[in-house]
């Protein structure tokens, strides 16, 4: 949290909070929604802190949020001429220690509004 590194922030659902403060979740979501916290590294929505987990290939939980910046940075260094698909995406980040499927890569790639390699090659 500290350093402003996505990848650094380990993953929380609203529930843990509710959970560990004895409320209910909608509760934990009204006060989060629409609300902004002053960081060293900027003003940043309190909801974009928290995120779904994934389990890595040693077992421990990491954010989706990591796994999101892992594929973009992936594919910001990936060769302009011959980018790489969905299916070769999905086999870097399993050799990374993220095993997810290629149906989420194309559901995170959207989700960073990055198109389909077809669309990001150039000549």
């Amino acid at each position: 949290f500290l350093t402003g590194d996505e990848r650094n922030l380990r993953p929380m659902i609203l529930k843990d909070i509710a959970d560990e403060i004895g409320m209910d979740v909608s509760t934990v979501s009204r006060v989060a929604n629409s609300k902004y916290v002053d960081t060293p590294y900027g003003t940043r929505l309190i909801k974009d802190f928290f995120s779904e987990s994934m389990k890595n290939d040693q077992g421990e939980d990491v954010s989706t949020k990591e796994i999101k910046k892992i594929l973009e940075m992936t594919i910001e260094d990936e060769n302009k001429r011959k980018p790489l698909t969905d299916d070769r995406l999905a086999k870097i980040l399993k050799e990374k220690g993220y095993p997810i499927a290629r149906r989420t890569v194309a559901k995170y790639r959207e989700q960073l509004d990055i198109p389909v390699a077809r669309l990001r090659k150039q000549i």
